[in-house]
């Protein structure tokens, strides 16, 4: 079984001093996370849910080693990245927003520049390209330009990208961002047969009804903390995801308040 397991994550930046007189603070540091722990295994998924400003981009670079910590650490099957970055890189996928495709290339040429950098046989590039073009319905754009492709098929070929090496560890930011109904639909349906293959999956969006529909088990964060961590079914509590999210939520801006 592979497990992926936060350990208190803290990481805070620095404010300059016109953030810090439009924050009304004299503090020279934002906590972002301010210690995060949680644990996600192999065939299920994990949805971390937030509002704008809590801390799931931060969380999310910290577990795909694009920023150090403060302190804490997060383990993959018990290697830490701070002692394996390197290795560890090589077993994961990230998927992100900021993604960024060289616009001057096709599908093919990205697909064939991102399977050398994995090492990947001729035969090992040409049969996931094939299995992931086709499941994606890549094929007939494959030799376009990726700067006329659409923002949805943008996001596709992002998708087969990441993947290219069929990771056992797959952190997914907002994975349907810019995908029309049926698009979206074809990157569940794949979220949920890599679960079932045993991959360990973390997935941030702001989509209840994602969440929904492909985690196990969620964590909200506010201001940098979790306040709820739990199966889907106990924290929906026979409410939808959103309602139980903003329960929560009120009832903590009244702690603070």
């Amino acid at each position: 079984m592979h497990i992926l397991r936060a350990e208190n994550l803290v990481k805070s930046f620095p404010l300059s001093e016109k953030q810090r007189k439009a924050l009304d603070t004299k503090d020279k540091r934002k906590v972002a996370v301010g210690g995060i722990s949680f644990e996600a295994k192999s065939g299920e998924v994990f949805g971390i849910l937030g509002p704008n400003g809590a801390g799931k981009t931060t969380t999310m670079r910290m577990l795909s080693t694009l920023i150090k910590p403060d302190s804490g650490d997060v383990f993959y099957d018990d290697r830490s990245i701070k002692d394996h970055p390197e290795s560890i890189r090589s077993e994961f996928a990230f998927l992100t927003t900021d993604l960024k495709l060289d616009e001057k290339s096709t599908a093919n040429e990205m697909f064939d520049f991102f399977a050398g950098l994995y090492h990947l046989t001729k035969e090992q590039a040409e049969q996931r390209k094939k299995e992931l073009f086709d499941r994606f319905a890549v094929n007939s754009f494959a030799d376009t330009k990726i700067k006329k492709l659409s923002q949805g098929m943008r996001q596709k070929v992002s998708l087969i990208i990441s993947v290219i090496h069929d990771p056992n560890f797959i952190i997914f930011y907002e994975p349907t961002n810019g995908l029309d109904i049926i698009a979206a639909r074809e990157v569940r349906d794949f979220i949920i047969n890599m679960k079932n293959e045993g991959k360990c999956l973390i997935i941030s969006t702001h989509l209840f009804d994602l969440v929904e529909k492909v985690c196990d088990r969620a964590a909200f964060i506010m201001d940098g903390k979790i306040v709820a961590n739990d199966t889907l079914e106990n924290l929906m509590n026979g409410r939808s995801l959103e309602d139980s999210f903003y329960e929560i939520y009120t009832a903590n801006m009244e702690k603070e308040g």
